[in-house]
């Protein structure tokens, strides 16, 4: 039973995405028939009615695409790069967190004045 529950849910997120990615099809061809038969393009009621369509395709296009990255389908550029690039800046050796006496973190302006303390008078 929990096979066919599943099974019915996945064609009906691919029919409520493809539908989605349809719509937003559909808003950016209304965006570039705006562009394309609209007399003079820069109005403020062309580029309202652009900004408008083009919102609503992003609109509908995110859940999709949102979709597609949670399932590893979407490949993000540069994602590793960045990835091992915080990595390689994070100190290997890491000093533990100032805690206060009931196990809490001590806000920032709390530990530069206890830094200031440590530090040895001349």
């Amino acid at each position: 039973m929990a096979t066919t529950e599943t099974r019915s849910m996945t064609t009906e997120l691919k029919l409520l995405n493809l539908i989605c990615i349809i719509i937003a099809l559909g808003f950016i061809a209304l965006a570039a028939l705006n562009a394309l038969f609209s007399p003079q393009l820069i109005t403020t009621d062309n580029l309202f009615v652009t900004m408008v369509c083009l919102v609503m395709a992003l609109l509908f296009a995110a859940n999709p695409l949102l979709y597609l990255k949670s399932e590893g389908k979407l490949p993000i550029p540069f994602q590793k790069r960045l990835s091992r690039r915080s990595a390689a800046q994070v100190p290997a050796s890491t000093t533990p967190p100032l805690l206060d006496a009931k196990g809490r973190a001590v806000p920032p302006d709390v530990r530069s004045m206890v830094a200031n303390m440590k530090q040895k008078q001349p």
